[in-house]
C-alpha cells in the first residue's frame, strides 16, 4: 500500500505577474513523498538547500526569468523532517526530468537511488549535446556529488493509453515511469496507484490544467508562452498534450496533475492520500 503527500518544494513568482499566471500570484513545485512499506519515494525534488543558500546555482537566465522565492521550510528535506522522518528514509527519487527546479534538491539526499530517463541524464550531464540552450536550464552542481543514479530506458508494458511505460529497478509495480519527451529530452510522468487509485504527475507536459481540460480554461498567455520557448521538441508535446487530453477524458479515474499549477496542487495538498 502507498501512502502519498503531495508537497510543494519551490515557489515561483515569474515576470509578469496576474498577466502571466492569471488567477494566481506564484507557480508552485509540486513534488509527491510516498510512503512505502520499505521507505520513501520522492518525485521531483524542487530546489534545495544548497539553492537557498546560494541561488546562484539556479543560474542567472531561471532567476531572472522565475524569480525563485527560495524558502527553506519548502525544501523537500525539510519538510521530510516535519513529517517525522529522516532524510536518510528517502531511499529513491524518481524524476520527471532534470531541469533546476525539479532537481535542485538531489544533493539533500545522497544515499538515495535517483530514476531518470537514459536520455535526459545523457544530455543533461553533457551540455554541448545541445549547446547553451541545455547550459541554461541544467546546472551542473546538482549532480556533481555521488549521485546513485538508476538510468531508465522506455520498452515495458501498456499502461492507460500510453506505451513503453517504466518499472523502475527496486520499486513496486504501484510506481510507473511514463515517458511524456518533448519538455525536455527524456522528459517522463511518474504514475502512482493509490489506495484511492492512479496518480499521474505529468511534470512540466503541461503548465495549466486548460491545456488538457477546456472546462479549466482559459489559459494564461504567460504560461502558454512559457510552455513553447521550454519545449525540447515541439510536435512531441503536441502530441502529448492530445493524450493527455484522452487520458482525462477516458480514465477519470485517474488523477491527473502537473508540476506547476498551483490550483491542482491546493485541493491535493489538503486531501494528502
Amino acid at each position: 500500500m502507498v501512502k502519498v503527500h503531495h508537497l510543494n518544494c519551490g515557489s515561483m513568482c515569474p515576470l509578469g505577474g496576474r498577466l502571466t499566471l492569471g488567477a494566481h500570484t506564484h507557480l508552485c513545485c509540486h513534488c509527491l513523498l510516498l510512503e512505502l512499506p520499505d521507505g520513501l519515494v520522492l518525485v521531483d525534488t524542487g530546489f534545495g538547500l544548497d539553492d537557498v543558500a546560494d541561488a546562484r546555482r539556479l543560474g542567472g537566465i531561471f532567476r531572472c526569468t522565475a524569480r525563485p522565492l527560495l524558502s527553506e521550510s519548502e525544501c523537500a528535506l525539510r519538510q521530510v523532517e516535519q513529517l517525522a522522518f529522516s532524510g536518510q528514509d528517502v531511499r529513491h527519487v524518481l524524476l520527471t526530468h532534470l531541469d533546476v527546479d525539479h532537481a535542485g534538491g538531489l544533493v539533500d539526499f545522497p544515499h538515495a537511488v535517483v530514476h531518470v530517463m537514459r536520455r535526459e541524464h545523457e544530455i543533461a550531464t553533457d551540455p554541448s549535446a545541445l549547446g547553451a540552450r541545455a547550459r541554461a536550464r541544467y546546472q551542473q552542481e546538482h549532480f556533481q556529488h555521488d549521485v546513485r543514479w538508476d538510468l531508465c530506458d522506455a520498452g515495458g508494458e501498456p499502461w492507460m493509453g500510453f506505451s513503453q511505460v517504466v518499472q523502475p529497478a527496486g520499486l513496486p509495480p504501484e510506481v510507473l515511469m511514463v515517458p511524456l519527451v518533448g519538455h525536455s529530452a527524456g522528459h517522463a510522468a511518474i504514475a502512482v496507484q493509490s489506495p484511492d487509485g492512479w496518480l499521474m504527475h505529468a511534470g512540466d507536459a503541461y503548465f495549466h490544467r486548460g491545456e488538457v481540460c477546456a472546462a479549466d480554461g482559459p489559459i494564461p498567455w504567460g504560461l502558454r508562452l512559457l510552455a513553447r520557448t521550454g519545449q525540447f521538441d515541439v510536435k512531441q508535446r503536441v502530441e502529448n498534450i492530445s493524450r493527455l487530453q484522452r487520458l482525462v477524458v477516458e480514465h477519470p479515474e485517474v488523477e491527473l496533475f502537473c508540476a506547476h499549477d498551483p490550483g491542482e496542487l491546493g485541493p491535493l495538498k489538503e486531501i494528502s492520500l
